[in-house]
């Protein structure tokens, strides 16, 4: 977020010192190439050659060296550098960035909600041919994610989820009501919010697929939508695309049951599941 952040700040410090890409290249010695990856956020850009752009467009003092000071954090490494096998995109590193995350599931609990067995089940089945070990590594990432929820400055999370997820038993009647209860207990958070389409919504517009959209604290930043899929996933970012998903998410948000009304019923299918296993009532 921060390199897309200091890569349209270059760009617009660029254009307005009427200098072509070209010419920027000339003047600092580089490739035509570099200053166009650097612009498109493709790559990242050293504190020296920040500083060295800058001066060539004649900004200095302070915002000189706020701009610098940001290209030291864009190069920082997030927690889930360590995991650097299961993320491969940059989909984390925007989902921590983002103040606001509105997210629609059709099929399954969304990861930041799911349980570690619930977690497991779901890797497993989608990656059927994966080692113990790699299933284990993928679990402990999805873990790793969720503390963002708990952060002492967690962001808003609006997550809207199909019903047919609530009957969708995965790894038995035990696995769901753990599972179930656990999106009753994150549902109780004052930055989480929780609703369920009831079956009879009919037709709605999640049909086409889950998605993700995530919002940021910076003015500058537009939001980015991610459609999600089981091999790669989609960034959207131009404002048609974004505000076609974003009304999508808001007919979803009227569809649905109002939030207290679908923690309830998730709370239901939870004991449903929960005699069914044969488990003790949920303490209060």
């Amino acid at each position: 977020m921060r390199r897309r952040r200091l890569a349209s700040e270059l760009r617009r410090l660029r254009e307005a010192a009427d200098l072509t890409i070209d010419e920027v290249s000339e003047k600092l010695e580089c490739s035509a190439s570099k200053v166009s990856r650097i612009e498109t956020g493709h790559v990242g850009v050293t504190p020296r050659d920040a500083r060295d752009m800058l001066e060539l467009y004649g900004i200095a003092g302070d915002e000189q060296e706020a701009l610098v000071q940001l290209a030291r954090e864009a190069r920082k490494r997030g927690w889930w550098h360590a995991y650097n096998e299961v993320f491969t995109g940059t989909f984390v590193g925007l989902e921590a960035d983002a103040s606001s995350l509105r997210a629609f599931q059709a099929l399954l609990v969304p990861g930041l909600l799911q349980t570690e067995r619930y977690a497991k089940a779901v890797i497993r089945a989608m990656r059927p041919d994966a080692e113990d070990a790699e299933i284990r590594r993928r679990v402990a990432a999805r873990m790793a994610r969720q503390e963002l929820l708990t952060d002492p400055s967690p962001p808003e999370y609006w997550a809207v989820i199909d019903e047919a997820v609530l009957h969708r038993v995965v790894d038995g009647a035990e696995v769901m009501a753990e599972q179930l209860y656990r999106m009753v207990t994150m549902a109780a958070q004052p930055n989480v919010t929780v609703q369920i389409v009831p079956f009879g919504a009919g037709a709605h517009p999640g049909m086409e697929g889950p998605f993700l959209i995530m919002g940021f604290p910076e003015l500058a930043d537009t939001d980015v939508v991610y459609v999600d899929s089981t091999s790669s996933g989609l960034y959207l970012e131009e404002p048609p695309d974004v505000r076609r998903y974003a009304l999508m998410f808001d007919h979803l948000r009227a569809a649905a049951l109002k939030p207290d009304d679908s923690v309830e019923v998730i709370a239901e299918a939870a004991g449903r599941f929960a005699e069914q296993a044969a488990l003790p009532e949920k303490p209060q």
